[in-house]
């Protein structure tokens, strides 16, 4: 029996998303062990500051490329779309799963973005989605809104926005696309580059274990 490391975020769904691959990788080689390693990054820790203010491209997988180039974790599970577009040199991403469907949705006690009120709060810590969002609804107002995505429904259950915009494929991985309110169409609210698909990533040199992936 093989023993590996996988190395991912401590957040339930990236948990989730993890334990997605570990299973496609233990059905297809039944005499791996894979351990799971949760490792914090600096996107974890920082939760009080906006995203667009940060501009770091690595913030959710520095710290994790880091413990794979040192060989603390033989391979790293992370959301396409958090990875910068510049790989660090010894890296690669191995293999990349079915993508889910990589729609932004809005979340809502009800209303569709149509028809939510005048001047609706609306929870989001994405420049990307805030811009084409007002593009279509100038009269929107935004709130930034940071953390899990379990956080992030509580705070619209509590009432502090009345919707909130996230990707579907955390949704739907989480089983929790039942609180969908709406699909936004690409016409009014584009996707980020990768969103929906995950990546999953290994060091070129490891020719063993990039096969496996």
């Amino acid at each position: 029996m093989k023993k590996l490391t996988v190395g991912t975020r401590g957040s339930a769904l990236a948990l989730r998303q993890t334990h997605l691959v570990v299973e496609a990788l233990t059905n297809l080689h039944p005499a791996l062990d894979i351990e799971v390693r949760v490792i914090k990054t600096r996107g974890d820790r920082i939760l009080d500051v906006p995203l667009a203010k940060i501009g770091d491209k690595g913030f959710f997988v520095k710290e994790i490329e880091s413990a794979l180039l040192g060989g603390e974790i033989d391979f790293a599970v992370h959301s396409m779309k958090d990875l910068p577009t510049e790989m660090p040199e010894g890296l690669c991403i191995a293999a990349v799963p079915e993508r889910v469907d990589p729609s932004d949705v809005l979340i809502s006690s009800g209303p569709g973005l149509a028809d939510l009120p005048g001047g609706a709060q609306i929870g989001t810590a994405s420049v990307r989605r805030r811009a084409q969002l007002l593009n279509f609804r100038a009269d929107l107002r935004f709130g930034d809104i940071r953390g899990n995505l379990d956080t992030r429904l509580r705070k619209l259950d509590d009432g502090q926005f009345d919707g909130i915009v996230v990707a579907y494929a955390g949704l739907h991985r989480m089983g929790w696309a039942d609180r969908v309110t709406e699909k936004i169409p690409p016409e009014i609210c584009l996707p980020a580059v990768g969103q929906g698909a995950l990546a999953i990533q290994g060091r070129d040199a490891d020719v063993e274990v990039v096969e496996l992936l």
